[in-house]
């Protein structure tokens, strides 16, 4: 699911037209090492944490249908995590890493969630929203300056990009789907010794295309009449 939203977030950047204007686009740890052998203006998104969003947690299952609406597998349901993204931009002066800060972030606030077109295996199977909170309040999470210090570099402006994105559960497969009726069939026990059950109707040995519960003619106890006639 991890490298799924990564794509996504590659995507989506891309159609923005950095790459286009020789800008790259990495998913590196933006280190001191990293920062000196950088020889062209980057993007960097960087993922530094990940935590699950246990408010999310549900049970049941989720079904998987086919072209024709057939239900060819089960899924338990999905558990939703919060990706943490450091997003910075690298270039050789400062007003052009602000300009192309400003840039990525109107790419990323633009939108809520991930656009369907954007995601690729088991986040397209879901389709489900993966929603966006880009430079919001973030809970649970390093704070910024503590993941500059851990990367070893000196703090400098960032975009803090959280993504909320689901991790499939186990899939099992569902049998084929029932096309016929149930059929019972059964023999006469009801001369044997041990015999524990007997037919309700003992002239019937073949359900016939209505199976045992179609309507049969049965004889009335005596004194009783049908409706519209004489007593028997």
């Amino acid at each position: 699911m991890i490298h799924e939203v990564d794509e996504a977030l590659r995507l989506l950047l891309t159609e923005s037209g950095l790459p286009e204007r020789g800008i790259e686009l990495v998913f590196d740890s933006p280190t001191r090492d990293w920062a000196a052998r950088r020889n062209a203006p980057t993007v960097s998104v960087f993922l530094y944490g990940i935590r699950e969003d246990v408010a999310r947690r549900l049970g049941g299952d989720i079904e998987e249908h086919d072209e024709d609406g057939v239900v060819v597998a089960r899924h338990s349901a999905p558990r939703w995590f919060e990706l943490a993204y450091l997003v910075t931009a690298w270039t050789n002066r400062a007003q052009d890493e602000h300009r192309l800060l400003s840039e990525v972030l109107w790419c990323l606030t633009s939108t809520d969630a991930l656009p369907a077109r954007l995601l690729t295996g088991s986040l397209a199977r879901l389709g489900l929203a993966i929603g966006l909170d880009t430079g919001g309040p973030g809970d649970g999470m390093p704070s910024v300056s503590d993941v500059w210090s851990a990367l070893g570099g000196e703090l400098k402006p960032s975009i803090d990009l959280r993504v909320r994105a689901p991790l499939t559960g186990e899939r099992s497969p569902a049998g084929p789907p029932v096309t016929e009726g149930l059929v019972v069939r059964a023999t006469d026990t009801t001369q044997g010794p041990d015999a524990e059950r007997r037919l309700r109707y003992r002239e019937g040995t073949d359900a016939g295309s209505h199976g045992f519960a179609a309507p049969r003619d049965r004889p009335l106890p005596p004194g009783r009449r049908r409706r519209g006639g004489a007593a028997r």
